[in-house]
């Protein structure tokens, strides 16, 4: 594991036309590429995630895993806005020496795509043999398929859409209500926020989990109790356990970059920009995710023209897509394998 921190050398244009002078990405790079670069996994990351993706998604990335940094040279690198490195709410403006805070500019996921690009331009990449992200990262790997700024021969997409639902923003709206209601928010402190994002937290796990989950894992045995049940403790820790790591400024401005996800802005359609996928893709849902329901990895699968579509049956809503590796494993790995025994026959 190698971790990196690139410099943009030129003034980064956002979507929305503001600038930043001193744009820094950082990612973590994993194995080594072969003579012709031909062995790259590049992952894009979920909401609050590192770049450290044999850590959150072990059991499908690590030695003797599926993508083993042996056989890949593996790349992940944080987003824009991430509270891990990369520029964010809390770097430093160079125009006032203090950090930005709220005056950050508001980017969108293309925004994080074509930030990736220049990564990709730098570490000389012209093809990525696999392209994988789950949720957040799903919605940037979509992002850069469409934009064929860079050859990909294989696209993964787990539990994520072509547009974000409306669902999916009332959820982020919700969660930033909580945390704009919190006036240490508006404080320009780093910690600035922190209970109202322990309250995002603990709304965003009923959307990460569901009834089934958590009448699983935080049912009560004493039916005389009156209080601090495990679905409170759970809840709180869990609130507790994000404040620790992150800080609300970047959690406010990556749900924004989250609701402006769609495929079909500035194109002709949403339809026709998924159409335009021209490499194998492997869409996965899970049976029970309330944020991204199935139907939505349904309509992407539908309008992409090489796409194989699975469904992963999971008690764990969501938050399936990292949990249950030994399932993605066997499906990405057949599909993997009929990819190679399909291009095997045309030579």
């Amino acid at each position: 594991m190698s971790k990196h921190i690139y410099l943009h050398p030129e003034p980064f244009v956002f979507e929305n036309g503001r600038e930043l002078t001193d744009l820094q990405i950082s990612y973590e790079t994993f194995g080594k590429p072969n003579a012709d670069r031909s062995n790259v996994i590049w992952v894009c990351h979920a909401l609050t995630a590192n770049a450290d993706v044999l850590d959150w998604w072990s059991g499908l990335f690590g030695t003797g895993e599926l993508f083993d940094s042996n056989d890949y040279y593996i790349i992940c690198a944080n987003v824009i806005g991430s509270a891990y490195n990369s520029s964010n709410p809390l770097s430093v403006n160079p125009a006032t020496g203090q950090p930005y805070y709220l005056s950050f500019p508001e980017f969108t996921v293309r925004d994080l795509v074509n930030a990736h690009q220049f990564l990709a331009d730098y570490l000389d990449i012209k093809q990525i043999e696999i392209l994988i992200g789950g949720s957040l990262g799903g919605q940037q790997a979509l992002e850069w398929a469409v934009s064929h700024s860079i050859a990909i021969n294989h696209l993964i997409v787990v539990g994520t859409n072509a547009v974000h639902s409306p669902w999916g923003i009332a959820f982020n709206e919700s969660q930033r209500l909580a945390i704009t209601t919190d006036r240490t928010f508006y404080a320009n402190h780093p910690d600035g926020g922190a209970k109202g994002l322990k309250v995002a937290r603990a709304m965003a796990l009923l959307s990460y989990r569901n009834y089934t989950t958590y009448a699983n894992t935080q049912k009560e045995d004493d039916n005389e109790k009156l209080d601090h049940y495990k679905a409170s403790s759970y809840q709180n820790y869990q609130g507790e356990k994000l404040v620790k790591r992150y800080n609300a400024y970047s959690y406010y401005f990556l749900t924004k970059a989250m609701d402006s996800h769609n495929l079909g802005r500035g194109r002709r359609s949403i339809e026709s920009a998924l159409a335009s996928i021209d490499c194998p893709t492997l869409v996965l849902s899970v049976n029970t995710d309330l944020l991204f329901p199935p139907q939505e990895q349904q309509f992407i699968a539908q309008h992409v023209p090489n796409a194989h579509y699975q469904e992963i049956e999971s008690t764990y809503g969501h938050d399936g897509f990292l949990i249950e590796t030994k399932k993605l494993t066997k499906i990405i790995s057949n599909f993997l394998r009929e990819q190679k025994e399909y291009l095997n026959e045309l030579v």
